[in-house]
C-alpha cells in the first residue's frame, strides 16, 4: 500500500499557508484515488496551530531554527520526517523554500522528483500533469520509482478544511555544520505599493493604451496611475501588465510608476491562476494571451470592437473608454 506524505513548512504565523493547503488536498485525492494511507509532516519555528488544519497522522519537527529558510536545516527535517513515516510518494507545495531543497532530499533518499505539477488523475495509477513551453505543451508523467517527490503548484486545487492531527514529533540531530549559514533577516525592495497578489480572486491587467494619447489628443498617465491604484485597493485584485507596457520606458515613453517587469503576464511574463481576470487597455495578442489560459473567467475593456480580445478570447468584451468605466467603478467600490 502506497503512503503518501504531505509534507510543509508552516509560516512565519505557524500556519500553513494557502498554498499548502490546496497541496494537502492534492495529497488527500492521491492517497483516495491509489487506496493509499494519508500522512502529514509539518516543520518550523511552531506547528501547533497548524496541526489544527489538517487530519489524520502528523509528524512534526518544531524548533526555533527551523523557522527560518535555510537549506541544510530543511532538508534535515524534510529527510528525517520521510523517513519517519516510510512515505513512497510525497506531496510538497511548490514554494521558494521547497524547491531549494527537495531535490536533495530526493537525492538522499534514492528517490525521484517532479516539479511545477499542475494536474493529476489516479485511474490506472497516479499520472501527473505538467506544462512546458510556455504552458503549450502539456506532459503526463508516470513513474514507478519510491519514494517520488513532487512540487505542486498553487491555484489548482481547492484548499483542504482538516479536524485536527494527531502529533508524533520527529528528532533532527543539529549541529554546526547545519548552522553554518546564518539567516540575518530579510530585504524587500521598496515598491510603495503592493500590487502583486497571487491569492486574490480577480486579475487587473493594464494594458499601454493607459498610457497612450486619449479623445483630447493628450497623454494622462497621472490619472491613469492614480484611477489603477485606487481600483486595487478597494477590489484587492492583484495587477498584471502587457510586455508593450512595462517596456514603455527603454523607449522614452511616460509609464506607470508602479509597474514593473514582475506584473508582466504572457509568453514572456508570468502565468497566473486567478477566478477571474479582466483586461484593459489592451489589445489581446497570442504572446499577452497565452498567459490567461488558466483564468476561469476572461473580460476586457477595449475601445476596439475588433481587438484581439473579440476574436475569442475573451468572455465578455465592453466596447468603452477604460478610464470612464474603471472611474464609474471606483465610485461604486467607495
Amino acid at each position: 500500500m502506497e503512503k503518501i506524505l504531505f509534507l510543509s513548512h508552516t509560516e512565519e504565523n505557524g500556519h500553513l499557508s494557502p498554498h499548502a493547503l490546496e497541496t494537502l488536498t492534492a495529497a488527500s485525492r492521491i492517497a483516495a484515488g491509489l487506496g493509499g494511507e494519508l500522512l502529514v509532516g509539518l516543520y518550523g519555528g511552531s506547528t501547533g496551530d497548524a496541526v489544527q488544519q489538517v487530519s489524520g497522522k502528523t509528524y512534526t519537527i518544531e524548533e526555533k531554527i527551523f523557522a527560518v529558510s535555510r537549506y541544510a536545516t530543511d532538508a534535515a527535517a524534510a529527510e528525517a520526517i520521510c523517513r519517519a513515516a516510510g512515505a513512497t510518494i510525497v506531496v510538497a507545495p511548490g514554494t521558494s523554500r521547497t524547491m531549494r531543497y527537495l531535490s536533495g532530499v530526493a537525492a538522499r533518499l534514492d528517490g525521484k522528483v517532479d516539479t511545477h505539477i499542475t494536474g493529476l488523475s489516479t485511474e490506472g495509477g497516479l499520472m501527473l500533469h505538467r506544462w512546458y513551453y510556455r504552458q503549450r505543451m502539456r506532459a503526463e508523467i508516470r513513474r514507478s520509482d519510491r519514494p517520488w517527490f513532487i512540487a505542486v503548484e498553487s491555484g489548482i486545487f481547492e484548499k483542504f478544511v482538516g479536524t485536527g492531527g494527531t502529533v508524533e514529533s520527529v528528532s533532527v540531530v543539529i549541529d554546526d555544520k547545519l548552522l553554518r549559514t546564518s539567516v540575518q533577516g530579510f530585504k524587500s525592495p521598496v515598491t510603495g505599493e503592493q500590487t502583486i497578489r497571487p491569492d486574490a480572486d480577480t486579475l487587473f491587467v493594464a494594458g499601454a493604451g493607459w498610457t497612450k494619447k486619449q479623445a483630447d489628443g493628450q497623454t494622462h498617465t497621472d490619472n491613469a496611475a492614480d484611477l489603477i491604484l485606487d481600483f486595487l485597493k478597494k477590489s484587492g485584485a492583484s495587477l498584471g501588465s502587457s510586455k508593450s507596457l512595462v517596456d514603455l520606458k527603454g523607449e522614452g515613453q511616460s509609464v506607470l510608476p508602479f509597474m514593473t517587469h514582475l506584473n508582466q503576464v504572457g509568453q514572456t511574463g508570468s502565468t497566473p491562476r486567478h477566478p477571474k481576470g479582466l483586461a484593459t487597455c489592451c489589445h489581446g495578442e497570442e504572446p499577452h494571451v497565452v498567459g490567461w489560459r488558466f483564468i476561469t473567467e476572461r473580460r476586457a475593456i477595449n475601445l476596439d470592437p475588433n481587438c484581439g480580445w473579440a476574436q475569442g478570447k475573451a468572455d465578455v468584451l465592453y466596447v468603452a473608454d477604460a478610464f470612464a468605466v474603471i472611474e464609474e467603478i471606483n465610485k461604486l467600490l467607495g
